[in-house]
């Protein structure tokens, strides 16, 4: 199986990484280790490998060498990829952490079967909660205003329609534009991982997404 092949193919050597992330690399590391160990024996592997796209590695969390990142990285990744802290916003991860939480405890919609999936894996504790849960609040996803002119344009609709798929629109002011065709050659890799609409001919929305359009958007607005 290919589990967590490339997040362990990015891992850095620890001569590589600067003083302060060599501990935090070394117990990341481990933690990956164990989940692949808990994902190739599990008869559900393939469907948690899909869950999320393998988008970033620990080292490339937001203050890596903090808590939050090293309880981001020792307890997400037994169900499923890594998830960046940008993929919600501040007000959306209580909850879901809260509903992540209670299934890692053997709850759920699925009865015995997520009892059965969550047999080997470990819960946080309520202290490592509310750790867990400020870090991804603190690096959470900044969301455009809901009143941005852009979003009035037929590119805004084709930008609101192509990233709402997987998470909360982005504020375009995140990144400049030479920054942003890197952002979104990078986001149409994940959406091809979680087979979302990306403009294919075959699957139309109205209006049809043009990526040249979406970025061309983006750079309007970016930062400057």
């Amino acid at each position: 199986m290919r589990l967590h092949a490339c997040l362990i193919a990015t891992l850095l050597p620890a001569a590589l990484l600067p003083a302060a992330l060599v501990p935090f690399a070394s117990h990341a590391a481990g933690g990956i280790e164990h989940a692949q160990s808990l994902w190739a024996q599990s008869p559900q592997g393939r469907m948690l490998e899909r869950i999320l796209p393998p988008a970033v590695t620990p080292q490339q969390l937001p203050e890596p060498a903090s808590e939050g990142a090293r309880l981001t990285a020792r307890y997400c990744v037994q169900c499923h990829h890594l998830p960046s802290p940008q993929m919600h916003t501040p007000s959306r991860w209580p909850p879901l952490v809260e509903r992540m939480v209670w299934r890692m405890r053997g709850n759920g919609n699925l009865g015995a079967l997520m009892k059965e999936m969550m047999a080997q894996v470990q819960a946080p504790s309520e202290g490592e909660v509310a750790v867990l849960t400020a870090y991804l609040r603190r690096h959470g996803q900044r969301e455009i205003d809901p009143a941005h002119p852009a979003l009035a344009t037929r590119s805004g609709q084709m930008f609101g329609i192509a990233c709402s798929q997987c998470h909360a629109l982005p504020d375009p002011q995140r990144h400049s534009a030479r920054e942003w065709p890197a952002v979104v050659k990078r986001m149409q890799g994940h959406m091809a991982w979680a087979n979302t609409v990306t403009g294919v001919s075959a699957l139309r929305t109205n209006p049809e997404l043009d990526t040249a359009e979406i970025l061309r958007l983006l750079q309007q607005y970016a930062r400057r």
